[in-house]
């Protein structure tokens, strides 16, 4: 796609984005969608050959190579191709069919054509090519990009693992923590919901008509026809086969990815959200590109742009999943239509994924860590030690040592470090506990 396309296409994934979104043509595209059916439909036939089926019987193995071809070699103008099949057959699916006969018939295939897509109704190709060029697109694109944002957050976390910060609930000051503790959350959520993700079947149909293999068993009555089927789907393709169905896939395991990258969507949301604040609250600075300018009207600003272009992206990608995820799970009877329409837009929630991944990456790159501003406002917070005090106390069985903080927290403007050791001067402990006591700072008080 030119840059002169890319200025008049509709959505940002195909415009602004495209380069970030490009290698997904490649799964989601028109001519995609139509590959990875000539791939089905192909790789079918073949096993019908292996099967075999009595007429099949002697078909040159070494004609497959030359079969695999029509979808390893598939062009734009065998796509286009196809497309004009469609303009007379005003169906998508049998334009394929028509397009791979006329192959056949080139390799001088004429008796073997109609056992192209024989027995088997368009969604038994539909609902096999789409998961599997979703499963493709996630190995290939997703998963690697996902896989680099949670080693990044690994990495920070090791080198970022000895900095003392101020943490805040309900967005006040609380008990210190560490930076590098507080971005392995991220990764632990992170992996946990990765392996959920993994573990979610590429569920796909294949079964004939309204998925009972009725026109294989008439015509072949004696050949087990859905152990067939599950050899094809799982082993063949790699995918799992969903049994027993309707016409169509009924995509419960396609909700359930659906709804394990809205997890994992929702996670980086938090995170894109919290280094946001960080970087508001002065404790990340931001690499500056030479002729970058971060608003047409401030020059002093450095926005957070790559984290509000993640947090964004995330949100229409998410918003699309839970459309996903609620509707294909529902058709009228054995199958309506509107799981068709649906499911083209499979790729546009994984091209905003996509590229707020890449965006967070890119954010996390330019910070530079603003350590003078932790131990500020570590320094200014003292009264966080409150709780460690208390506790010391209480271990030693001192009369009510909650109130004797609470007192002392909330009766004085700004507590500081000479204002603690006063107060725990005032104690009635041994001199042993008062200088415990008085080791513990904002700075050392992050526990394990």
């Amino acid at each position: 796609m030119n840059e002169l396309t890319k200025l008049s296409a509709i959505s940002p994934v195909d415009g602004r984005y495209r380069n970030t979104t490009e290698k997904l043509a490649d799964y989601f595209s028109e001519a995609a969608l139509i590959k990875y059916r000539v791939l089905v439909e192909i790789e079918y036939f073949i096993a019908l050959c292996e099967l075999p089926l009595p007429q099949l019987i002697g078909f040159d193995k070494k004609l497959y190579s030359s079969l695999r071809d029509i979808y390893k070699k598939f062009s734009e103008e065998d796509a286009q191709k196809i497309k004009d099949i469609e303009k007379v057959t005003n169906h998508d699916v049998k334009a394929v069919e028509y397009f791979i006969k006329e192959k056949f018939e080139a390799l001088k295939l004429d008796s073997q054509k109609e056992f192209i897509h024989f027995g088997l109704t368009s969604q038994d190709i539909n609902n096999t090519a789409i998961p599997y060029s979703v499963k493709d697109a996630m190995n290939e694109c997703l998963l690697p990009v996902l896989d680099e944002v949670v080693n990044k957050l690994s990495a920070l976390s090791e080198e970022w693992k000895d900095v003392s910060m101020l943490a805040r609930t309900h967005g006040q000051p609380a008990s210190p923590t560490r930076l590098g503790k507080e971005i392995f959350v991220f990764v632990a959520r992170l992996q946990q919901q990765l392996s959920q993700l993994n573990a979610v079947p590429y569920g796909a149909k294949f079964g004939g008509a309204t998925g009972n293999m009725n026109a294989h068993h008439v015509a072949y009555p004696q050949i087990d026809w859905l152990s067939f089927a599950n050899g094809f789907v799982n082993k063949g393709l790699g995918l799992h086969r969903s049994y027993p169905t309707t016409q169509i896939e009924h995509y419960d395991n396609f909700a359930a990815f659906c709804d394990a990258l809205k997890r994992i969507n929702n996670i980086i949301i938090d995170l894109d959200r919290d280094i946001w604040t960080y970087v508001s609250m002065d404790y990340f600075k931001q690499k500056i590109k030479a002729g970058e300018i971060g608003s047409s009207a401030m020059p002093h600003k450095v926005n957070p742009i790559d984290f509000e272009n993640s947090e964004g992206n995330l949100g229409i990608a998410n918003a699309i999943f839970e459309h996903l995820s609620a509707k294909l799970p529902i058709s009228r009877l054995q199958r309506d239509l509107t799981d068709s329409t649906v499911l083209r837009n499979v790729g546009v929630p994984l091209a905003h994924s996509l590229i707020a991944y890449k965006s967070l990456l890119k954010g996390l790159d330019k910070l530079i860590l603003n350590k003078e501003a932790f131990e500020k406002d570590l320094e200014n917070n003292w009264a966080v030690v409150a709780e460690a005090l208390q506790t010391v106390l209480r271990r030693e069985g001192y009369p009510k040592p909650y109130e004797a903080l609470k007192e002392l927290t909330r009766t004085n403007t700004h507590i500081t470090k000479q204002s603690i050791s006063a107060f725990i001067d005032t104690l009635k402990v041994g001199d042993d506990v008062k200088e415990e006591l008085k080791k513990i700072t904002p700075a050392n008080y992050t526990g394990i």
